[in-house]
């Protein structure tokens, strides 16, 4: 991609930029799961505050053209950890990933993989969804340390899915009480603990919460009554439940304040350790929102390459790059974390496994970027999307669409028809792409098509 290599060309002269001198940079990359891109006040949100993140942004760099690799979750995991588009990869075919034989393979280059060839101590704390045990984990995958769940998610008070124990210390099993959201700050404020003993030794902290995907369940009572009343349920039964019929806006808010104040918690522990000023902060969601989020001023939400399915909060605080209170609109993906970081820390990409994402530090500096091209692809539905420039190319079943997301960001006007030349030119770049990508028929995905929510409420098709 052309927009890469000018990219990388901006990016030789800016160093890693940690406060001590000589130092490579911490990076503290915290992920929010089906978080919407409005479901942050400093975004727009109005029903509730989220201080902490507020500040964040208002201490660093707030993105408004950050996307998601995916508009699913585990598909977005294997952009993030390994810098490319995820259908290079099989796992990533997988949209949820569901299937017990697929996983991120050992071995792959990887962001905590490289990072630690580099020098870095790597951990991962929360939600894993890259492939399950025997055959695949964040160990086998580059992280030193892990906690949290295997799986897509869990019950907040309980651990569980559809009746099974997901809560692991590396490769052990456990059990553990309380309230998932402030047991992953926990052990985050556990690990810069231990990390302050050995202060030379710069590390990676990837913190994936599983907040806020259901169960809707805050930390509150009503939250400890829903849970009590799903470790009742059949476990055939707890998806009908907990997604379709369960949660209100109440508890939404809950869910995701509880996340804020948690990363506070975090946030405040790591400047009373005095590593504030080596450390990048990051925090970014891993596809659109849910059912109960809010993604104005765009249409669609997970699941969906329309701009809410794949447009998410994207907030940076770099000392001594990003300036406070900083914004842009430089495109930025899940999967430029990987060559960013790395090019900080002042390694490069393997030459086997070049990186589609780029090096983003130039934007974190202020400075403009060369103009690139985005894609996607989504199973349900047929859907195919590119961004470049201001134009977007969209496929929904038969439909096709040009968008301008700048001037039409709920995206009404097509303009296929009044701009054919970018509409054709958009159509055959991401034939071209996707020609280069993986592809699997038979590849077992799960999706919440209107037809399944035709069954679900006994409704005629």
């Amino acid at each position: 991609m052309a927009g890469a290599i000018g990219t990388a060309a901006l990016a030789v002269a800016i160093p890693g930029l940690a406060h001590t001198p000589g130092r490579k940079p911490n990076f503290l990359f915290i992920m929010a799961d089906d978080l919407g891109y409005a479901d942050l006040s400093c975004y727009g949100r109005q029903e509730y505050r989220t201080p902490v993140l507020d500040s964040l942004a208002a201490q660093g760099m707030k993105f408004t053209h950050g996307y998601a690799n995916s508009a699913v979750c585990s598909s977005t995991r294997v952009g993030l950890i390994t810098g490319r588009y995820q259908y290079r990869l099989p796992v990533g075919l997988e949209e949820p990933l569901e299937n017990p034989d697929l996983g991120m393979e050992p071995g792959y280059p990887t962001l905590p993989s490289l990072l630690k060839e580099q020098g870095y101590h790597t951990a991962l704390v929360g939600k894993w969804h890259l492939g399950q045990l025997p055959n695949f984990g964040p160990l086998k995958s580059g992280y030193d340390e892990f906690w949290g769940n295997r799986g897509g998610g869990v019950d907040y008070y309980t651990h569980r899915v559809a009746g099974n124990e997901d809560l692991w210390d590396g490769e052990v099993q456990i059990e553990e009480v309380g309230y998932y959201t402030d047991l992953l700050a926990d052990r985050s404020i556990q690990f810069l603990d231990d990390r302050a003993r050995d202060p030379a030794k710069p590390w990676l902290l990837s913190l994936h919460f599983t907040a806020p995907h259901w169960p809707w369940e805050a930390n509150d009572a009503l939250g400890r009554s829903e849970s009590a009343r799903l470790a009742e349920l059949p476990s055939s039964s707890d998806l009908d439940i907990v997604h379709f019929d369960g949660g209100t806006m109440d508890t939404y808010a809950g869910m995701v304040t509880s996340l804020d104040a948690n990363i506070g918690r975090i946030l405040n522990r790591l400047a009373e350790l005095g590593m504030e000023q080596d450390t990048v902060v990051v925090f970014t969601s891993d596809n659109g929102g849910e059912r109960f989020s809010n993604t104005w001023p765009f249409t669609g939400k997970k699941t969906e390459l329309l701009e809410g399915g794949i447009r998410v909060p994207f907030i940076v605080k770099w000392p001594g790059l990003t300036a406070p209170g900083s914004e842009s609109d430089v495109p930025g993906m899940s999967m430029d974390f990987l060559p960013t970081f790395l090019a900080a820390a002042g390694g490069s990409a393997p030459a086997a496994t070049p990186f589609d994402g780029i090096d983003l530090r130039p934007a974190f500096a202020g400075r403009p970027m060369p103009e690139r091209t985005m894609y996607w692809r989504y199973w349900s539905k047929d859907q195919k999307a590119v961004r470049r420039g201001r134009y977007k190319y969209l496929k929904i079943n038969e439909n096709e669409f040009l968008f301008d997301v700048i001037a039409d960001p709920l995206e009404r006007g097509n303009l296929k028809d009044r701009m054919p030349e970018i509409f054709a030119e958009l159509k055959q770049a991401h034939a071209d792409w996707n020609a280069q990508m993986l592809f699997d028929p038979n590849a077992r995905s799960y999706g919440f098509e209107p037809r399944m929510l035709a069954d679900h409420y006994d409704w005629e098709s």
